[in-house]
């Protein structure tokens, strides 16, 4: 059963017992609330993509524990060619969902497990990556949806992590004989209302002192004690509210939508924990995890956004009359190289991806061509939602309501003042799609997610190796190096 359908998922989900709330109600059943159903139909997706022949690749690929083929986002990068075909599923996602491939943090989650997992039992005797190896057989045979969780809710930032109350950060409350009790809270999680299971983190290094926060485990999203609470915004309101979903920016798969998942004393047996107590790993996890989400993140999946945003744009333009207008095509032009400056970052970072730590069989982008990739998307991103919005000019703000298309007592004067080369219907539903974006959620998102980009240039200074350009710069001179 390694690969599953969309449908097939969507049965499974609406028989797990999610303790999900919304807008000060519990769903529950994720297909019955407007909301939480454009999750389940965007991870379904990634699913059904899986079966069609068109997109095998980059959407299948071979389990290196069972030879089985299975999903890549249950996959173990292996080799370059695997780091490619994580980015080039990464940009078919963005693509096809315009929204989060909600299975994605999950999936980079495991290669930072598959990775400091092997390196903790061959330095400290411990037997982890035996436990997630036989996790991950189980997820690939079944075909698990699996969100990732890092965020801690962190509270007062001028405390660390220990100071004030313990539970700003997720930790270890109690261990047994056959688990442990965790108990905190992980923030900004997407799609994790719609997965089988959550991968955790920690979600920065940790020093000594901290042993009960240096936490790794594997959670069914059924266990007792979890408790999801959506965000809840005005785009939210509209899905809840709107009679035809096709007048949305993004009809199916909508907004990325993110939950707080609390955790009030959850029990984990010992067989899904896969840290505990190792701080000084702890922040080698969030490493080697960014690596792999930010070439995604920003060279790839963002890269997918970019094509929906410039697609819709030209026709935008070509509805009203202005595709051949010379400011309009340099608009256009530049879009299209702000998200082609990530994808190539993107590709450089697989291509140039190594073993690590060698010996242990999993590869990891380059981390200064992933960091870059991230950088370069973060503001590029802005700029290219600001041209979509002066593109469509001021109607992608003060469009009226498909509502008013159909009164009577409007409808025949929006139909004749809307009207462009096309009728008034289908410009506003080329407008809604670019409202979605410029005037939507995916902005901010970009700059924050797999890390601010303040971490990012932290991390890229780390890995420039200055002192090597200075050695250089002090040959091309001529200057002696003083021993």
């Amino acid at each position: 059963m390694a690969l599953i359908s969309g449908e097939e998922y969507k049965k499974r989900q609406c028989k797990i017992k999610h303790n999900v709330y919304i807008h000060g109600k519990k769903v529950e059943n994720p297909e019955d609330n407007p909301v939480t159903k454009s999750v389940l139909e965007a991870t379904a997706l990634m699913f059904d993509l899986a079966l069609d022949s068109r997109y095998e690749y980059p959407m299948v690929t071979t389990s290196h524990l069972t030879g089985d083929r299975i999903n890549r986002n249950l996959h173990v990068n292996r080799n370059n060619d695997d780091l490619m075909g994580r980015a080039d599923m990464a940009l078919l996602a963005g693509q096809k969902l315009g929204t989060c491939n909600y299975r994605c943090v999950g999936c980079d989650v495991i290669n930072a497990l598959a990775s400091v997992t092997w390196e903790m039992d061959r330095t400290e005797g411990t037997d982890y990556h035996q436990r997630f190896s036989e996790f991950l057989k189980k997820a690939q045979a079944n075909d698990w949806a699996c969100s990732g969780a890092l965020t801690d809710a962190k509270g007062d930032r001028s405390l660390k992590v220990g100071q004030g109350d313990p539970d700003m950060y997720l930790h270890m409350v109690e261990k047994k004989s056959d688990g442990i009790v965790v108990k905190g809270a992980k923030f900004h999680q997407s799609g994790a209302i719609a997965a089988d299971w959550t991968m955790v983190m920690p979600g920065q290094g940790l020093r000594e002192g901290n042993e009960d926060y240096a936490l790794a485990f594997a959670v069914p999203n059924s266990e007792e004690g979890l408790i999801y609470i959506t965000q809840y915004n005005p785009m939210s309101v509209e899905r809840e509210y709107t009679k035809d979903i096709y007048e949305l920016g993004n009809p199916i798969y909508g907004q990325r939508e993110t939950c707080i998942i609390v955790f009030d004393d959850v029990f984990i047996p010992w067989e899904n924990v896969f840290m505990c107590g190792e701080v000084k790993y702890a922040g080698l996890a969030v490493t080697r995890f960014a690596k792999t989400h930010r070439m995604n993140c920003g060279g790839a999946c963002k890269v997918g956004f970019a094509d929906v945003i410039i697609g819709a744009a030209t026709l935008a333009a070509e509805y009203q009359g202005t595709d051949r207008a010379p400011h309009i095509m340099t608009m256009i032009t530049d879009m299209i190289r702000d998200s082609k400056q990530a994808h190539a970052c993107a590709i450089a970072a697989a291509v140039k991806g190594f073993e690590e730590p060698p010996g242990s069989g999993v590869w990891m982008p380059d981390d200064l061509f992933g960091n870059v990739a991230k950088l370069t998307i973060a503001p590029g991103f802005w700029e290219i939602m600001s041209f979509a919005g002066d593109i469509a000019g001021g109607f992608v703000t003060t469009m009226p309501s498909f509502e008013d298309l159909r009164n009577p007592a409007t409808k025949d004067y929006l139909e004749k003042y809307l009207k462009v080369k096309v009728p008034a219907e289908k410009r506003m539903r080329i407008t809604k799609v670019l409202q979605n974006w410029a005037a939507g959620l995916h902005g901010a998102g970009t700059w924050h997610g797999a890390g601010s980009v303040q971490t990012q240039m932290i991390s890229l200074m780390r890995v420039a190796d200055i002192d090597e350009k200075k050695k250089i710069a002090m040959e091309v001179a001529g200057i002696e190096e003083e021993e």
